[in-house]
């Protein structure tokens, strides 16, 4: 049977939610499962908004039928070629064969590598500012290059004032019977699982992402229907300035993420200490992650979030403790800037983690380094616990004076 939700007079959420998946593109780990939003305008002409993953084609398909009966699909708008939003373009095609598929040249040449149907017969090329007309409702498209991938474009119905947003404003996470953000406690529920999936989905083209909200500024917008998680009528500007914040890459709280990555646990003793002497000194909202039980997904997220970052860690090899090596690395891809970094190392012969996390970090852009950092040779002793102490005062003064 068909699941479908209405969304205003014309438009229908024709999305389908994933329980089973475990990994969303086989990396980012989702507890909640994720939801693939398409949607459908039934107007004179009616229009499909891009499609969903291959894993859940047979509920989709069956959504789209039992809205058209007996009309025909008339056009396909593709935003975003990737396969969690394309793959069942082929499909489509197959069922109603006449068709026409609505993207940019860059869709195209996308579409002709994951597809050999007949494109050409089928497609409408479109570029900035381009419209088409279903009757009543008037589309206009508006291209969003490496939000995330080169091709990526949004669509905004001029009539009912609606942002089709593609991969931007999306979210981790499956629905459950509500799918807009005002009947699920978003801030409480969703805010982490959008940060998580903005910061490792999208978080590397932050200049990318501010064109596109100036963009979105100039325009009147009276919902926002992303292709991943809830739709967005109410407090929009809420979200937007989310969005803000993390594509300019400005934290959100003033205070300390550590994240340590420990192989007998004295470096993990270090980060509990510091941690304890920065809540002493005043600093609130203190967060501790363990680099080896915590999925660097969640850590690039916080790091995203807190002003204040300290990474603690072993040598290992000559090198860094592999858990923390693969944290930096991401935290590295994903261009984070605007940060105050700090390090803590740990050594029994040849301690040499702190000149290496800081060289992992330093290609990225308005970072600051403190310079106090502190070595531990093997484990904690008077030395190095009055080394802590002092890194404590320099990070909780760098703290209050950001306030």
């Amino acid at each position: 049977m068909y699941s479908v939700k209405k969304i205003n007079a014309d438009a229908y959420w024709v999305g389908v939610n994933d329980r089973k998946i475990n990994l969303f593109e086989n990396v980012y780990p989702v507890k909640r499962g994720m939801s693939y939003n398409s949607y459908l305008v039934l107007d004179e002409k009616t229009v499909l908004l891009d499609t969903v993953d291959s894993s859940v084609s047979l509920q989709f398909l069956e959504n789209i039928e039992s809205l058209l009966g007996e009309r025909t699909l008339d056009y396909l708008i593709v935003n975003h070629m990737e396969p969690d939003h394309c793959a069942n373009i082929g499909a489509i095609a197959q069922k109603y064969p006449s068709v026409k598929i609505v993207g940019n040249a860059k869709t195209f040449t996308m579409m002709s590598q994951f597809f050999n149907f007949d494109i050409e017969d089928r497609k409408v090329v479109v570029k900035e500012g381009d419209t088409l007309c279903s009757g009543r409702h008037t589309f206009t498209f508006v291209m969003a290059p490496m939000v995330h991938w080169p091709e990526a474009m949004v669509t905004y119905d001029t009539t009912d004032k609606i942002l089709y947003s593609a991969d931007a404003f999306g979210s981790f996470g499956a629905m459950s019977g509500n799918i807009f953000a005002d009947e699920c406690e978003f801030e409480s529920k969703w805010l982490d699982d959008a940060r998580r999936y903005y910061t490792n989905i999208v978080g590397k083209y932050g200049a990318q992402v501010q064109s596109l909200l100036k963009k979105a500024s100039a325009i009147e917008i009276s919902m926002i229907c992303p292709l991943h998680g809830p739709i967005w009528r109410e407090n929009i500007g809420f979200f937007v300035d989310k969005y803000d914040k993390w594509s300019s890459y400005t934290p959100e709280k003033q205070s300390v993420v550590i994240v340590y990555g420990s192989v007998h646990g004295h470096t993990e003793n270090a980060a509990e200490i510091l941690a304890g002497l920065l809540g002493e000194k005043g600093v609130k909202d203190i967060a501790i992650y363990n680099a080896s039980t915590t999925h660097f997904s969640e850590i690039v997220a916080e790091c995203f979030k807190y002003s204040h970052i300290v990474f603690a860690c072993a040598t290992y090899n000559m090198s860094l403790f592999p858990p923390m090596q693969i944290v930096l690395h991401e935290v590295a891809e994903h261009n984070l800037q605007n940060r105050t970094f700090a390090f803590v190392e740990n050594g029994t012969w040849a301690p040499v983690a702190a000149k290496l996390m800081q060289e992992s970090l330093e290609k990225l852009k308005n970072n600051k380094f403190i310079e106090n950092k502190v070595t531990v040779k093997s484990a904690l002793n008077e030395q190095s616990f009055s080394d802590l102490e002092k890194l404590a005062d320099a990070i909780a003064e760098d703290v209050k004076n950001n306030i």
